[in-house]
């Protein structure tokens, strides 16, 4: 999507759509003002207009103008202005025509730049195994205009946001590839091509793991043909190269059958986005590299496939940790805190940050506890939970702090080993954050089970196409600018 800010008085190209953004209740003149009675037009959050080939003056020579309601002016931010800008792509999208051009209510240089990331975020669209869809089925626009009363100042603050864009499609990507093509090696080749944004990667296998001891994420991946593969990702942006990093760990099981614990057929396919987590932390890497931000970031990858073969791990197996805590596995389908419990150990033992986020997609108990829209979040640390929650504000990723409390650890309490890796229905969100909490070594520490958010089907809001989300990715950078950049 080719993205322009220009003046109000900038002749608009042949084949343009144009997106007049009104408040609730803005008052509007004749052929407007008559359209808008006959269809219940009121300016509501979400509602749109259309109205083809509008008489000269209505629409400044666009071949269309669409009225997109914005709701009240005093709940006017730069979501919002994300959010009419991606309503407005998606109602001429398929059009015919080829550019579209937006004219906001507020034409701060600000709610431009935010506006166009709305249309950025709203055109993603992953169609590369798509070989006979029908052209008038494809999206037309090419190029979007937003305008600006100072397209200079617009444009100065669109790179960060450009990259932003950037990194959350690359993270939706990874997660909208099929499982065949998607294995741990591949993703693995793929993070790596990310050093031509500055980004350090290194690429550990099963031998290098074996050596460590990671016997509870290798006991995951011994059912697959596929090795597994832990991926370090670094980037180090600070004027102090030497500082202490923040950190970042995915759970990244590229398709997950249940194992021996296997999953109902109905909705499986779905599984190959049980490495949302995973992404979302290679996005974040992605981001914090594209915009050069100044900070030391480290970001780790567990990546594994979850296979039922004759080598699998078995319900009542024992598998020993990095950590060298002993694991009771009473289901192979609990399988992502498994993988956790050594990347975690792993990134505090070797990097020593100041704290540490885990994402993953890790129980279908968040779902039930939250719906659809909020991910959960655990956490050790006041500071860096009201930091991350300040963030899923600003950002609209909605983020619900969940409890930790001691008592539920008997839940997880096992006869034979150290710990065991279910502890039934009852809080499954929260005995599964107490699995990896057994982990932790003391650094401040954040869990977010996004198994609600990493994929929408279909979704309510409007920068995300149905699909992979890209969550977390705007959330975690925004926490990153605000509190860690110096």
């Amino acid at each position: 999507m080719e993205i322009e800010f220009v003046a109000a008085e900038a002749a608009a190209p042949q084949k343009t759509a144009l997106a007049r953004v009104v408040f609730e209740g803005a008052a509007l003149d004749g052929q407007l003002a008559r359209a808008a009675a006959a269809s219940r037009f009121t300016g509501a959050k979400g509602q749109t207009l259309d109205i083809l080939a509008p008489a000269d003056g209505l629409g400044g020579g666009a071949a269309r103008l669409v009225l997109v309601g914005a709701g009240k002016a005093d709940g006017f931010d730069a979501i919002a202005a994300e959010h009419a800008a991606a309503t407005a792509y998606s109602a001429v999208k398929a059009s015919g025509l080829e550019v579209l051009r937006i004219e906001l209510p507020v034409a701060d240089p600000p709610f431009a730049a935010r506006a166009a990331l709305g249309v950025r975020l709203a055109s993603y669209r992953f169609d590369k195994y798509r070989t006979k869809e029908p052209a008038e089925k494809k999206p037309s626009i090419g190029k979007t205009q937003v305008v600006t009363g100072d397209a200079d100042a617009a444009l100065a603050a669109f790179p960060a946001l450009a990259a932003l864009a950037d990194a959350i499609s690359f993270t939706r990507d990874l997660v909208s590839e099929p499982p065949n093509v998607l294995y741990p090696a591949e993703y693995a080749r793929r993070v790596k091509a990310l050093e031509s944004l500055g980004l350090e990667v290194e690429i550990l296998g099963e031998a290098e793991m074996t050596k460590l001891g990671m016997g509870s994420l290798l006991g995951v991946g011994q059912g697959s043909i596929r090795e597994s593969q832990l991926v370090v990702i670094r980037w180090n942006g600070a004027a102090d190269k030497t500082a202490q990093p923040v950190a970042f760990v995915g759970k990244g099981v590229c398709f997950d059958t249940g194992g021996i614990s296997i999953k109902p057929a109905d909705g499986m396919e779905d599984m190959k986005w049980d490495m949302g987590g995973s992404a979302a932390v290679v996005g974040l890497m992605h981001v914090l590299a594209g915009r050069k931000a100044k900070v030391n970031a480290v970001g780790i990858l567990g990546l594994v496939e979850n296979m039922p073969d004759g080598n699998a791990y078995r319900p009542g197996d024992v598998l020993t940790s990095m950590s060298g805590q002993t694991i009771e596995i009473i289901n192979t389908d609990a399988e992502g805190r498994l993988v956790l419990a050594d990347a975690v150990w792993y990134c505090q033992d070797r990097f020593k940050p100041k704290f540490m986020v885990d994402l993953a997609t890790l129980t279908g108990a968040i779902i039930i506890s939250l719906g659809n829209d909020y991910a959960g979040l655990f956490s050790n640390n006041d500071e860096l939970s009201g930091n991350l929650l300040a963030a899923s504000a600003a950002e609209g990723e909605p983020l619900w702090r969940m409890p930790l409390p001691e008592a539920y650890n008997k839940q997880i309490d096992s006869m034979i080993a150290d710990v065991k890796n279910t502890g039934g229905r009852p809080g499954g969100s929260i005995t599964a954050a107490l699995f990896i909490q057994k982990f932790i070594n003391g650094v401040p520490w954040a869990h977010l089970d996004i198994a609600s958010t990493a994929w929408k089907k279909p979704s309510s809001v409007p920068t995300i196409p149905e699909g992979a989300t890209g969550y977390g990715v705007r959330l975690l950078n925004r926490m990153v600018a605000d509190k860690y950049e110096g």
